[in-house]
């Protein structure tokens, strides 16, 4: 039989064994954990010194990078320093800039893009362009791209913030639109006001550049097999190097004996006929209220989406979509009211690779207040999260509904969990 001795020393090193291999993970996972270097920037335009709003800040060769917000600041979780992150604006000339501290806040200036005026003179170059990015968006619909995407909404009546709503959902989308999505977290907040706008995010999530399902023949949309019965277009120039490659800028309006109102302007690279971005403005919005009496007048609803830049591919998932509306509410016996709501959704972890969950298409009776406080508000998850972009104005509002400990009675609080004793080493119900 073995001593006592022995066998301490053979069951110390059995167990020592064992627990080597987990020590090792343990103190991987802390150098890897340690390794990470948050980067906070700005990026401008090298001659105005103007912020540059929706600027791409990216790792080369890999899939980490972000969106500048609307002032220009990004914030970026990089795994090591040194590191080279390459900067890019469709307007601006890319450019690389060696990173080796966090210590200081980074400042980029970014100079504008020479824009080309090409030789070609035929009216129909703009409408060949346009039609060749529909052709493209047809072929490649049916092409998913699974990943989250923030959501922020910001409602205000005679300017005065009313409403606060953020969401992150896991998302599907296409090279054209958002296909379905599913809540992962969610909160809102408002104050007492005459009209709430809570389930706005229904027309993001709706819109989209081209619907297969849509009568072709009598499409008003931009980019469907009527664009010159509809539209007049303009090729303002073409963004980069020379008239042989870049992307072309073009301007859209409706004909004036179409009855549907929109103008704006569409970004197509010329060798891949991808839309790069849209931006489009139009007089109308279709959205009711509850009181019969209210009706929005004078409504101005803009939408700007923008695509990251494929490369050589033909498509690329989409990077931001930005819906903003102005109107007024009027109501008889009452002064009109000033209605703003500025929202906007930046996708991020996108991949090709299919996720198992449940999306959901949009739909006009969707209610978004039911699907958030079916969710338990988590303040963890929203606190120095850097997927939450925030301008200096978006910080204040936010702030303002926190210290007034709106989220947390605003949405359904989490069911309280038993108190747990251990007692002898036993759990104790």
């Amino acid at each position: 039989m073995l001593s006592t001795q022995l066998r301490s020393f053979v069951l110390s090193t059995v167990i020592f064994r064992r627990i080597l291999p987990l020590l090792f993970l343990l103190l991987g996972l802390t150098f890897r954990g340690q390794a990470q270097v948050q980067l906070r920037g700005v990026v401008r335009d090298k001659d105005t010194k103007e912020a540059l709003p929706f600027a791409s800040v990216a790792v080369p060769g890999t899939t980490n990078g972000t969106t500048t917000n609307l002032e220009g600041e990004f914030t970026l979780v990089v795994k090591q320093l040194p590191v080279t992150l390459l900067f890019s604006e469709l307007n601006h000339v890319k450019d690389t800039l060696r990173i080796t501290s966090a210590a200081e806040t980074l400042n980029i200036s970014l100079a504008e893009a020479t824009v080309v005026l090409p030789e070609v003179k035929v009216a129909s170059f703009p409408f060949q362009l346009v039609d060749r990015a529909f052709r493209n968006l047809q072929r490649n619909y049916r092409r998913s791209y699974y990943g989250k995407a923030f959501y922020r909404q910001i409602t205000r009546i005679d300017k005065q913030p009313t409403e606060l709503q953020e969401v992150v959902w896991n998302v599907k989308s296409n090279p054209a639109r958002i296909v379905g999505t599913t809540l992962a977290q969610g909160r809102y907040a408002a104050v007492q006001a005459p009209i709430n706008l809570s389930n706005f995010s229904v027309y993001p999530r709706k819109f989209g550049l081209f619907d297969p399902g849509q009568d072709s023949t009598t499409s008003l949309a931009l980019l469907s097999p009527n664009v010159e019965k509809n539209y007049l277009l303009e090729l303002k120039g073409i963004v980069g190097e020379d008239s042989t490659g870049g992307v072309a800028e073009i301007t859209f309006e409706t004909r004036p004996e179409v009855k549907y109102r929109a103008q704006g302007t569409i970004w197509i690279d010329i060798e891949t006929d991808q839309v790069v971005r849209y931006r489009m403005v139009q007089p109308s919005f279709t959205g009711s209220t509850n009181n019969p009496r209210q009706q929005f007048t004078n409504a101005k609803l803009s939408i700007e989406m923008t695509f990251h830049q494929g490369g050589k591919a033909a498509v690329a998932p989409l990077e931001l979509i930005k819906m903003d509306l102005t109107t007024d509410l009027t109501e008889p016996g009452k002064q009109p009211l000033a209605i703003s709501v500025s929202s906007f959704t930046y996708f991020f972890d996108q991949s090709t690779k299919a996720q198992s969950l449940p999306y959901a298409r949009a739909n006009l009776t969707d209610r978004d207040l039911d699907a958030i406080r079916a969710k338990p508000y988590d303040p963890e998850f929203w606190a120095n999260n850097p997927v939450v972009k925030r301008t200096p104005a978006e910080d204040e509002v936010v702030s303002a509904f926190e210290k007034k400990g709106a989220f947390g009675s605003m949405v359904k609080k989490a069911t309280p969990k038993s108190d747990v004793i251990i007692r002898n080493g036993q759990i104790q119900k």
